[in-house]
């Protein structure tokens, strides 16, 4: 075998390759702490900033915030970088 059975071969992209899956995530549920479970939720554009945009996501159930993600990529990210 010219590879042998305990030859090491690196996980992961080859050097000089960028990685582009996962590069964000996107929740669709998230433990809510009124409602004791984990909930769907929706995602709320809070704040459009320089350094990326704010979302914020809420319970479909009963309303409350149970995170947030600042976005570098999103479509209003570049309003303010230009």
């Amino acid at each position: 075998m010219e590879n042998g059975p305990f030859r090491y071969a690196p996980y992961g992209p080859a050097p000089g390759k960028e990685q582009s899956d996962f590069q964000e995530l996107e929740a669709t549920e998230l433990y809510c702490p009124q409602c004791r479970r984990a909930v769907p939720v929706r995602k709320f554009l809070l704040l459009v900033l320089p350094e990326g945009d704010k979302y914020e996501y809420r319970c479909q159930v009963c309303g409350a915030k149970v995170g947030d993600k600042m976005d570098k990529t999103g479509q209003f990210y570049g309003l303010l970088r230009r």
